[in-house]
């Protein structure tokens, strides 16, 4: 099976712009962790830097994870907060930009110490809103050469940047897969790669499964992130519970390059049991594994290669839909 891992969020209490005080009492650091490890099947989280509303020790998170037998993959810097309205790497003033910078060195430094695989950069405020608000030239190199420092700075791990269309911002300033990997790609760093989250490409009216060839084609599909949404907007729904063709599709091409890395979970369960929610993800994953085992793929490459849509689908449903049979005896 494969390695499966959340964003520590998942556990949270979440709020929004009508349930402004939340749709449940607060969750606290520790007791989310705790929730993750109440999954059972979760081997890793992605945590968000700095801790907030938490008092405790970086030992203190430390002795919480290994209670729970999980490991921190990532650390996630809140660069998208207040502080930053106006962007972090692309922020006017120079004075936020080295704010920002400083938060993501600490944020780096956080992630040696839990022996992360990589800290993930999500500049949600980097864009902009309105036409003739930015001069694109500037804020594009501006993006730039703040990752350059960046990573140049911390050659000994990973960062990744996890693309999405808009929100915060009406125009978030790596909003694909293709302009992500033209930055990454002047960049020229070894260590700066993807992020892909199956929702973001869906809500950017990506096909995912070519998004992340193109990312594995050019060597820099580093994690992915996978939830669903009714492609209108990022709703971060249970993975599976809309797109299931396009996500079997998404995995069969990860396992076609023999991609390995973590199947991560970025749902917000708002009203749901988060445990429970997580579990019912895993579910839906370990059919999708199962039925990449008895998937024809012989059959299917030929299908593909005369371009028969029909052939492939009728392959494709009779490996995803009977592998989802009897998997709650597995």
């Amino acid at each position: 099976m494969p390695t499966f891992g959340a964003g520590i969020w998942h556990f949270a209490t979440y709020k929004d712009r009508y349930a402004t005080d939340g749709y449940g009492p607060p969750v606290g650091l520790l007791e989310q962790i705790d929730r993750a490890g109440a999954v059972g099947e979760l081997s890793v989280v992605d945590l968000n830097w700095p801790f907030v509303g938490f008092d405790g020790s970086l030992d203190d998170v430390k002795a919480a994870l290994a209670k729970n037998d999980l490991k921190a993959i990532a650390i996630t810097p809140e660069i998208y907060t207040r502080d930053f309205v106006k962007g972090s790497f692309t922020n006017p003033d120079p004075a936020v930009r080295k704010k920002a910078i400083a938060l993501m060195h600490d944020a780096t430094e956080v992630a040696l110490e839990l022996g992360c695989s990589y800290v993930k950069l999500w500049p949600g405020q980097d864009g902009w809103d309105y036409p003739f608000q930015v001069n694109y030239h500037d804020i594009w190199q501006l993006a730039l050469d703040g990752l350059k420092e960046l990573c140049s700075a911390h050659p000994e791990i990973n960062y990744v940047i996890e693309y999405k269309p808009r929100e915060p911002r009406v125009k978030i300033i790596f909003p694909s897969v293709a302009r992500t990997l033209l930055g990454i790609e002047r960049i020229g760093l070894p260590n700066l790669g993807i992020l892909l989250d199956f929702g973001h490409s869906l809500y950017g009216q990506e096909t995912p499964a070519d998004a992340a060839q193109l990312a594995i084609d050019h060597g820099r599909l580093f994690a992915i992130d996978v939830n669903d949404n009714m492609r209108g907007w990022d709703d971060d729904m249970v993975v599976g519970s809309v797109h299931l063709v396009e996500t079997f599709e998404f995995f069969h091409t990860l396992r076609r390059n023999n991609w390995d890395g973590v199947w991560q979970l970025d749902q917000f369960p708002f009203r749901e049991d988060s445990v429970q929610a997580a579990k019912q993800a895993i579910r839906f994953l370990k059919a999708v594994h199962r039925a990449l085992d008895v998937l024809d793929d012989d059959a299917l490459a030929a299908a593909q290669a005369a371009h028969d849509a029909l052939a492939a689908q009728r392959l494709v449903q009779n490996a995803l839909l009977t592998s989802m049979a009897g998997l709650e005896e597995a």
